[in-house]
């Protein structure tokens, strides 16, 4: 008899045909968003889980689930799991690293064009019926070309940002928990390593792509966002929490900064409704890897993970806590 597992929300049919070769596959496909105790009792009998990060796999969850033997997150961020907790109960867990920077890169790229360019906010008042002329100071934003791009958070994904930055001429500057390499930073446009405060002072353009944790928790809150340029951009592909919400709506509301373009929020996929507001945020639900390729790249990886780490093998993406 095939070991059980659980598919925890909706993804492709063949993805479950090729876990079904290898396990006995309970699915979602109806995409329910399980509560803490329905995902127990779903697992109840389960060996392993292919997740999103809707679920939740705590250590009250993991107490109640002996059987248990791994977790695939299909994300890159895992913030989901009580990686101490599923350590202790000896359950494996991963990610889809990797897969999905290019195509999460250029929707940095598409955010930060947007918001710089007032896309969002011109395209609005064009469906409006406003649009009766042509002025010479409709719509004025801020050049890409020729600015500083400001990135904290430079890893892969980072990176991939910082290398597009060459066709825009753009100088690069960011702050990361440890230094590039040269070569890194050769490669990245010859970025430059920059204290946090530096980097938010320079910024034209703010791109934040760094993980979530309780020691990134509110990265950006006020005094992060007083000392950005009031002609400046902000945008988060990272987490919700890693910007204060509340205070970035203050800091738009009061032009203390000029635009933001958002594709996480705290407490997604409730967001605060402030948001809904104001016209000089260009505002995505969490779709930066949202290309057909990538999500289905993604959706592999994870299944491979779970296969692989089921069968007695080490997963290509096995975390660890450190």
């Amino acid at each position: 008899m095939k070991p059980a597992i659980l598919v925890a929300r909706a993804i492709f049919p063949d993805i479950l045909t090729y876990l079904s070769a290898h396990f006995e596959v309970e699915s979602n496909q109806d995409d329910v968003v399980f509560s803490p105790e329905e995902l127990m009792q779903r697992l109840k009998g389960k060996v392993g889980a292919l997740t999103t990060s809707s679920a939740r796999i705590s250590r009250e969850l993991l107490q109640q689930l002996p059987d248990l033997k791994m977790v695939a997150n299909m994300a890159v961020g895992y913030d989901n799991f009580d990686l101490a907790a599923m350590t202790e109960c000896g359950v494996l867990a991963s990610n889809t690293p990797d897969v999905l920077n290019e195509t999460t890169a250029d929707f940095g790229w598409a955010l930060m064009m947007a918001a710089a360019r007032r896309i969002t906010e011109s395209e609005h008042w064009l469906r409006d019926g406003q649009w009766n002329k042509w002025r010479y100071d409709y719509f004025l934003g801020a050049d890409l070309h020729g600015s500083t791009l400001g990135i904290i958070g430079m890893g892969r994904i980072g990176q991939a940002i910082a290398r597009r930055s060459t066709g825009f001429n753009m100088r690069v500057i960011y702050h990361n928990r440890s230094r590039l390499s040269p070569e890194q930073e050769a490669y990245a446009n010859n970025a430059q390593y920059a204290s946090k405060e530096e980097v938010l002072r320079q910024a034209d353009h703010l791109m934040l792509i760094l993980p979530y944790s309780a020691a990134s928790h509110h990265t950006i809150g006020a005094a992060e966002l007083a000392m950005m340029k009031p002609t400046a951009t902000l945008i988060n592909l990272a987490r919700g929490g890693i910007v204060d919400d509340v205070a970035l709506i203050a800091a738009l509301r009061d032009k203390r900064i000029a635009a933001a373009g958002l594709d996480v929020f705290e407490n997604e996929p409730k967001f605060h409704p402030d948001f809904l507001s104001l016209s000089n945020v260009v505002l995505t639900p969490h779709i930066a890897s949202a290309s057909e390729a990538t999500r289905r790249a993604m959706a592999k990886c994870a299944a491979d993970n779970l296969i692989a780490g089921l069968s007695g093998q080490t997963p290509p993406n096995l975390l660890k806590l450190f």
